[in-house]
């Protein structure tokens, strides 16, 4: 069979690879199982392997299971759970969200809340009743992407957010000064610019400063 060309082009995880094992040539993707069911295990690391995976650990002991993620530090995780109950479900979740990385899930029977909470945890691929080893893969292709442009819109929306509130924090600070010093909005600007270059840091953080301090020095409501 062909060997499958190793997916991971992601800057950061093809760096993190490297410095981790300084003298493999090719970043192979870091790959955690974390399976109860050592046979069902096996089909999956036989998907993988095929795949030309060959950096797979597997874990079939679910307990304590936050530490081992740390310590193997995988890129990927496919969790396969035969028949999971609440509770488990909850811990894989609660799970997911903490480790913020893609993660593939097999289950065998679910119900709509339980792919709905999925969903909600940022599980990357959620897959009912679908454990084949040729599909294996694709899944974990498809859960790579996914959290790629889920993480990708995540890290612009926060940009953009803070982006936003710096803005803010200018206008006010440029109002400030041209209320106390009777300046125009350009040399008030120009002000503030000039302030954080002498100090090295950015015009939101002195703006904040100036905030911060025109609001100690308000005096209170005596009118």
């Amino acid at each position: 069979g062909m060997r499958a060309p190793s997916f991971c082009s992601m800057p950061r995880c093809t760096k993190r690879r490297h410095e981790h094992d300084a003298g493999m040539p090719r970043a192979s993707l870091a790959i955690l199982v974390i399976d109860e069911n050592r046979i069902r295990a096996s089909i999956i690391e036989a998907g993988l392997r095929e795949a030309g995976h060959d950096n797979v650990a597997l874990v079939h002991d679910v307990t304590g299971i936050a530490r081992r993620i740390a310590e193997i530090n995988p890129d990927v995780i496919v969790i396969d759970l035969e028949n999971p109950n609440r509770d488990m479900l909850e811990n894989m979740f609660q799970l997911s969200r903490a480790v913020k990385r893609p993660i593939a899930m097999f289950v065998d029977r679910s119900d709509q809340a339980s792919i709905e909470a999925a969903v909600d945890a940022g599980v990357s691929a959620y897959v009912v009743d679908g454990l084949k080893q040729e599909r294996v893969k694709p899944i974990l292709d498809m859960a790579i992407s996914r959290f790629n442009a889920f993480a990708r819109l995540t890290r612009e929306l926060e940009e953009a957010r803070s982006e936003l509130a710096d803005r803010k924090l200018v206008e006010r600070a440029k109002g400030i000064l041209m209320k106390s010093r009777g300046m125009t909005e350009e040399a008030a600007y120009a002000l503030l610019r000039k302030t954080a270059m002498n100090q090295n840091r950015k015009i939101a953080e002195i703006a904040q400063s100036l905030v911060t301090a025109a609001g100690l020095l308000e005096p209170g409501d005596e009118g």
